[in-house]
């Protein structure tokens, strides 16, 4: 650790038996506490004690984003679809994940029953949505059972169904024979079954004591309740780098009786959908019904859109453009764009890499684009952290990271796919203010996809929702959070 980042802990206790809630908001040092707590952190290792027979390497399950970005990674890094006879590597499956090289009993079949996961049994964990991958790790923690389980904000990316089911999940597994350590950022998140809160701010613990006396403490409500400042102006463009310019009036997507599958599974058919100039779209359903196909058949990032009418802009896909002159359009944060970043990257890097649609910045930039770029991120109030690496901040300062990113070049429509998972409350009040400042004040148009009730711009005017009957379209008034266009 660096002395701007020194982690101050006078006393910490992790009592078997025992479910900790560790609460902060993002960059209060939770992540750099479970380091310390894994014995992964080098300059702490003197500090921590473990009782006899215990090894966090063995005893310790954690399941969190950056454990299941490192799933998907090397899972991916193992993909050998170009060598198969039918170009398909099914890779590790969701029974392999979770059994290992254990046989399947009753109790394997029980969990996967209490977490929905019988028909994703034997589909590969890269084919998995963000949130039935986070089941899936769930589930194989559980089955392992841990001496610690370690969950770092286990409802994240999930649709409301299976928080219920997760959330029953856990309740099953917090009884005195188990013991459990909960990262939360939000005080609607602590799980029922926590018996004990420690609290954290600006990387020094503050105290730790049972849940009822500490949801007292004047310093809980402090860290639940803090004030944020919203921002009330945009970064103005670079205009050689921003995206061409719209007319209003023209439809900005079009696609008619489309189909996407994976697989002999039908994830799309005949979807019929146009989103105009000056309409803002939420996308709603569960996990895996097919919102992340939807968008990939938009940004460019699907082949299946070739041969099909789906029109960007009044231009049908597969005339001609480029994958560039597609990306050229939008701004994305996601979790799958999450993912891509690894180590190495300042975050002024990533920011800049913006301009040129790669992940990482590989091209020449000047200042207009430096200066742009740090100006985004003085809106997010993240300018400190320009000169930190990525992938050492937390994971919602990354997220934030990615908004600055996404919206350099003013897009034409700026994706945003669950941008408030992973963020404490001033943060999700910052994206969902920046979108209606976006809407309001720029060309650029929102497409919105979230899992949690209520948590949407306001300027959003039009909905698709996606469910067992089927997808539905319809606009969104006043009274639902828009205006009709």
């Amino acid at each position: 650790m660096s002395a701007k980042h020194t982690l101050r802990v006078s006393h910490l206790d992790i009592v078997a038996g025992q479910h900790l809630c560790l609460f902060g908001g993002n960059g209060a040092g939770k992540s750099t506490l479970l380091r310390l707590v894994l014995g992964t952190l080098p300059s702490g290792r003197a500090h921590v004690q473990y009782c006899a027979g215990f090894d966090p390497n063995s005893d310790c399950i954690v399941v969190s984003f950056e454990q299941q970005q490192a799933l998907w990674a090397l899972d991916n890094r193992r993909d050998i679809s170009e060598y198969s006879e039918d170009a398909r590597d099914q890779g590790t499956t969701v029974a392999a994940w979770i059994l290992g090289s254990v046989q399947a009993d009753a109790r394997y079949e029980s969990i996967l029953v209490s977490l929905g996961l019988e028909e994703l049994e034997n589909r590969g964990m890269r084919y998995l949505s963000s949130g039935q991958c986070r089941k899936a790790m769930l589930a194989r923690a559980l089955f392992q059972r841990p001496r610690l389980l370690i969950l770092d904000d286990p409802l994240g990316s999930i649709d409301r169904a299976a928080q219920a089911q997760i959330s029953a999940a856990l309740r099953r597994w917090m009884t005195p024979e188990s013991s459990t350590l909960l990262l939360c950022r939000r005080a609607v998140d602590i799980l029922p079954g926590i018996s004990h809160l420690a609290l954290l701010d600006n990387m020094t613990l503050l105290a730790q004591g049972e849940l009822g006396a500490m949801r007292e403490d004047a310093r809980f409500h402090a860290l639940a309740q803090r004030p944020v400042v919203l921002p009330k102006t945009l970064p103005a463009p670079v205009a050689s780098r921003r995206s061409p310019a719209l007319v209003p009036g023209q439809s900005l997507i079009e696609l008619h009786e489309v189909f996407a599958a994976y697989h002999g599974k039908c994830v799309l058919e005949n979807l019929t959908w146009t989103m105009r100039y000056g309409q803002h779209t939420l996308i709603e359903g569960p996990n895996g019904c097919g919102k992340s196909t939807l968008l990939s058949l938009i940004d460019g990032e699907n082949h299946m859109a070739y041969g099909q009418e789906v029109y960007l802009f009044g231009r049908r896909r597969g005339s001609g453009e480029t994958i560039w002159d597609v990306k050229a359009h939008f701004g994305v944060v996601s979790n799958e764009m999450h993912n891509r970043y690894v180590k190495g990257w300042r975050v002024l890097e990533v920011v800049i890499s913006g301009f040129f649609d790669s992940v990482g910045l590989y091209d020449d930039s000047g200042a207009s684009e430096h200066d742009c770029a740090m100006a985004w991120l003085k809106a997010l109030n993240i300018e400190a952290l320009a000169k930190e690496y990525y992938d050492s901040i937390s994971f919602g300062e990354q997220r934030l990271v990615l908004l600055a990113r996404a919206m350099l070049k003013h897009p034409n429509i700026l994706i945003l796919d669950e941008p408030c998972v992973g963020l404490d409350d001033p943060h999700r009040e910052i994206i969902l203010a920046m979108a209606d400042l976006i809407a309001a004040t720029t060309s650029t148009h929102i497409l919105y996809v979230s899992h949690t009730q209520g948590e949407r711009p306001r300027c959003i005017n039009q909905r698709i929702g996606f469910s067992d009957a089927g997808i539905a379209i319809s606009p969104l008034g006043k009274e639902l959070g828009g205006q009709v266009d």
